[in-house]
């Protein structure tokens, strides 16, 4: 426990953002040499995939951490806070942590395995894509044959300490964007009806959204459409732009919510421009997918896990780039609260908040958990 609380507070303190993360890549790498892995390394990406081939035959059983931070400049005051204007504010300084733990744990009784352990150290998961890369790079393959079974643990840092959320079916929302340049043909501020202003087209857009979410699509299969950016090309007071642009961004439960937004926006917001005479281009930018919890792997944590796990009674609509993996291998993703001790839930800063922290005792139940997940799952395999 104290070798990983020296490791994640080493983590955090070098946070780096995005898909080349060197310095994480090269600590994460040091942590597990010695324990007879073989390792592989990103090509595209700073990622470390690891397999630990148990002395049993047996399957193929993958676990996850993310790696990568956000461009957050950190004012929690902790010792080991960055200083280098990235922070691990989504605790992904634990995820390698306690995955590292679980290696450990593992690595510990080869002897007795029952199959093979693929351990996915991903970058890139804070919109990136860096879970799509390593799919593609070939992490599913890595033990020369597909995992059974796929999982991954996030923690939370306003949920309780040692406190299991999790889900069937749709866990986490899909994320897209749109992007919308309204053009007309701009002027003189002061003399409007010698031109075609963009900005009230611009203005009624960003109004419809509102209404299209709420009476096109269903309330049982929801969707949040949210303006990220607004801007137009002028840089004077007294000029009317000639363009306007919007960007939107889109989460949904379903493919079929998404197709239905996807197609039904772009023909409003064309609809709304050609009727004050402008035009209006569209550009759909498609990204992660929804993280689809397979009931039986769900079952099973539920089964492990007992009385400290609570099941979500909805999907979350933030977005999750382990939804890729899902999308191939059947797996669950699951919450654990790391809240720090003697904060009160209404006081805890949110994820992705600068002054989010999250309490070091929950690295032994990670590691801990992610390790017995694998261990049932090879076994029940290997039973059967």
């Amino acid at each position: 426990m104290d070798d990983l609380v020296a490791l994640r507070r080493t983590l955090h303190a070098t946070a780096e953002v995005g898909l080349h993360l060197p310095a994480t890549q090269a600590i994460v790498r040091d942590a597990i040499a010695g324990l007879g892995l073989d390792t592989t390394l990103g090509q595209e990406l700073s990622s470390v995939t690891a397999v630990l081939r148990g002395a049993r035959p047996g399957p193929v059983v993958l676990l996850r951490a993310d790696m990568d931070a956000l461009p957050i400049a950190e004012a929690t005051g902790l010792p080991y806070a960055s200083t280098n204007g990235a922070m691990h504010a989504c605790g992904h300084d634990m995820h390698m942590a306690g995955l590292v733990g679980a290696a450990r744990i593992l690595g510990a009784r080869r002897d007795e395995l029952p199959g093979t352990v693929v351990f996915m150290f991903q970058p890139g998961e804070e919109g990136y894509a860096g879970g799509r890369l390593m799919i593609e790079e070939g992490v599913l393959d890595a033990a020369g044959r597909r995992p059974v079974a796929a999982y991954a643990i996030h923690v939370d840092c306003v949920l309780g300490a040692g406190e299991f959320v999790t889900r069937a079916g749709p866990i986490m929302a899909s994320a897209s964007g749109l992007n919308i340049r309204v053009e007309g043909t701009g002027g003189h501020a002061a003399y409007p009806y010698q031109a075609v202003d963009p900005v009230p087209v611009a203005a009624e857009i960003v109004l419809a959204l509102q209404t299209f979410v709420t009476r096109r699509v269903p309330v049982t299969d929801p969707a949040v459409v949210s303006v990220v950016r607004l801007h137009s090309d002028s840089n004077a007071p007294n000029v009317l732009p000639s363009s306007v642009a919007i960007d939107l961004n889109i989460r949904t439960l379903s493919r079929e919510t998404l197709r239905l937004v996807r197609e039904e926006l772009g023909r409003l917001v064309a609809g709304l421009a050609a009727a004050h005479g402008c035009t209006a281009r569209t550009e759909f930018i498609d990204s992660y997918p929804v993280t689809h919890n397979d009931p039986a792997e769900t079952a099973a944590v539920l089964d492990l896990l007992g009385d400290r796990v609570r099941q979500l009674p909805a999907p979350a609509m933030a977005s999750e780039d382990f939804g890729y993996v899902l999308e191939e291998v059947p797996g669950a993703l699951l919450f654990l609260g790391a809240r720090p001790a003697g904060v009160p839930a209404a006081d805890a800063p949110p994820m992705h908040s600068e002054r989010a922290a999250f309490d070091d005792a929950v690295l032994s139940i990670q590691a801990q958990t992610l390790a017995e997940l694998a261990w049932r799952r090879l076994a029940q395999e290997t039973a059967t």
